[in-house]
């Protein structure tokens, strides 16, 4: 049978656009197969949030890595699970772990965006008997337990942990990140499955090429499940397990406890507001270029140089809650500072810049260090108080702009 020319044009045609359909399917696969490079043409610091469940469906740790490739510097920000407020979710107040259980990753990754004032575009969740497995794939976890424990576990069964630096296996980490001693508080527990992730975290690190190879990926990421999979989550921990270890530091939520029907929640400091300036520091602290110790903890001295009383000590909680050592807390010299002054004792000008950012103060002096003088001092920083402190910030008397002026 012959065609006429009409109809080859017009097969032809069809074959071409065939082979068009075909090339933007597979791009637009492409694309959709690596959501990580998309995310981080957006932002280069990595945010995952990792949630380890309970047996009972609920959250038992909730932590979000910060994560900069090009430093190789990471940070984890714990989210305790008693962590209180009007969540929108629930329409109410309550524990903030009760919206995993009840409401599902989706919405519990919105809730703690909120509170972080962070978008998470990661989230991995790691089931009861999946974390288990995933430590034995791991040869266990490092922990530290100070004392033995033998206790019932409340359910016929006993709690049995030897004491000191151990490695535990998938059932007794179990144990121990649930058991509760008799005259510890709560909050002993929050720490030690602060503990359990930090070290999952580290494993994940020293065991990177293992997990990482294809013949054996699959048994790990079997045990995690979150919004990227397959390609993409393999590529998200080719990226995070790549971390410096000694350049991990870690946050918590903290605030004030209150009793709400009955169980002790937690709100955070000044309406949630502190939280969130301490995650943008972490962040800036992430990016930061300089080439000095950002391990280190630094120590302040706070000095209320004003007649208003009680600023030094709540100024000092606030930064200690920012991840600051307070060492001193008392008056100032006189009484009628009018501006509030940084003094930089150590000659780190970028640690200087990133306190000052944190509470924006740039009225800043550098005390002349005696580089032959090999006294050890006590304080890095000290922070005295003017009249334009309003317990959170520096007012604009004594602002960024009048700090270069004064330059």
């Amino acid at each position: 049978m012959a065609f006429s020319r009409e109809q080859k044009s017009a097969a032809f045609i069809m074959f071409i656009m065939v082979i068009v359909v075909m090339v933007v399917v597979r791009i637009a696969l492409s694309l959709t197969h690596d959501p990580v490079a998309e995310k981080l043409k957006k932002d280069q610091v990595v945010k995952v949030l990792f949630v380890i469940q309970g047996k009972g469906g609920e959250a038992l740790t909730s932590d979000v890595f910060l994560y900069y490739p090009a430093s190789k510097k990471g940070a984890v920000i714990d989210i305790p699970g008693n962590t209180g407020a009007i969540w929108k979710s629930l329409g109410r107040v309550d524990r903030i772990d009760v919206i995993y259980r009840d409401k599902g990753m989706a919405a519990y990754v919105d809730e703690i965006e909120d509170l972080l004032g962070l978008e998470i575009p990661f989230s991995i969740g790691i089931g009861a008997d999946d974390f288990g497995r995933l430590a034995d794939y791991l040869g266990g976890l490092p922990v530290f337990i100070p004392d033995p424990v033998d206790m019932p576990d409340g359910s016929g069964g006993r709690w049995l942990l030897p004491s000191g630096a151990v490695k535990l296996d998938g059932e007794k980490l179990s144990d121990y990140m649930n058991y509760l001693l008799e005259d510890e508080d709560k909050s002993a527990r929050e720490e030690r499955r602060l503990a359990a992730f930090i070290s999952l975290l580290t494993a994940f690190k020293e065991h990177r090429p293992d997990i990482l190879d294809k013949n054996n990926f699959s048994y790990y990421s079997s045990c995690m499940n979150g919004n990227v999979d397959g390609d993409g989550l393999h590529e998200l921990l080719d990226l995070v397990t790549d971390f410096d270890t000694n350049f991990l530091t870690t946050q918590s939520v903290l605030g004030s406890e209150r009793l709400v029907d009955g169980q002790k929640l937690i709100f955070p400091f000044l309406n949630g507001q502190l939280v969130k300036d301490v995650v943008k520091q972490k962040v800036r602290m992430l990016i930061a270029q300089d080439s000095q110790d950002n391990r280190r903890v630094y120590v302040l001295e706070v000095l209320n140089g004003t007649y208003q009383q009680g600023l030094a000590r709540n100024a000092s909680i606030l930064l200690e809650n920012a991840g600051y050592n307070i060492f001193r807390v008392g008056n100032a010299d006189r009484m009628d500072y009018e501006h509030t002054v940084i003094i930089n004792h150590i000659g780190n000008e970028e640690a200087a810049r990133t306190l000052g950012d944190f509470i924006s103060c740039y009225n800043m002096i550098d005390e002349e260090i005696d580089l032959d003088d090999n006294k050890d001092e006590d304080v890095d920083f000290t922070v005295i108080l003017g009249g334009d402190w309003d317990g959170r910030y520096v007012r604009g008397a004594f602002g960024k702009e009048e700090a270069e002026e004064k330059e």
